[in-house]
């Protein structure tokens, strides 16, 4: 965790860009944790990872900051999901977060191409399965679905 050298700036630069490409996504479908949040989410994981990682003494385990900030991080995820009218909004949002936090963990640890490639996976989940969804004609929606009324779209 030194400013003054490069792997310091490589491994911002990777929670920035991995959280703000998958923010976009988030924003542009008007959900909560938009680019902002997504970013310091990523950024913010990326730091106490590195962090943990640097403490080594014969008392502490710095992994032992991985598991906090899971546990932590559950707590964000369960803050955006909402129960209306019987049903359960925000878990995708919720799961965004906590990978949101798995690609920080993974820059912090110095694993850069492999933040990269999750963020890629976050980002075709996100929008191929919806292009699914609505190609797919005998997928019935559930009450997951984005409609209010939980009725197939195409029913009108």
């Amino acid at each position: 965790m030194d400013p003054s050298l490069s792997e310091f700036w490589v491994a911002v630069a990777v929670a920035c860009f991995c959280g703000a490409a998958i923010g976009v996504e988030r924003q542009l479908r008007g959900k909560p944790a938009g680019i902002r949040t997504s970013m310091l989410i990523c950024l913010g994981t990326m730091v106490f990872v590195s962090l943990g990682r640097d403490v080594v003494s014969p008392t502490g385990d710095g992994t032992r900051v991985l598991g906090q900030v899971v546990t932590g991080v559950g707590f964000i995820g369960a803050g955006v999901m909402l129960a209306r009218e019987g049903l359960i909004r925000g878990v995708t949002s919720a799961s965004v977060i906590w990978i949101l936090a798995a690609i920080g963990a993974l820059a912090g640890f110095g694993r850069h191409w492999a933040a990269i490639a999750v963020a890629l996976v976050v980002l075709a989940v996100l929008s191929g399965v919806q292009y699914l969804e609505h190609v797919i004609v005998h997928l019935k929606p559930g009450d997951y679905d984005n409609n209010s009324n939980g009725q197939d779209p195409d029913e009108g």
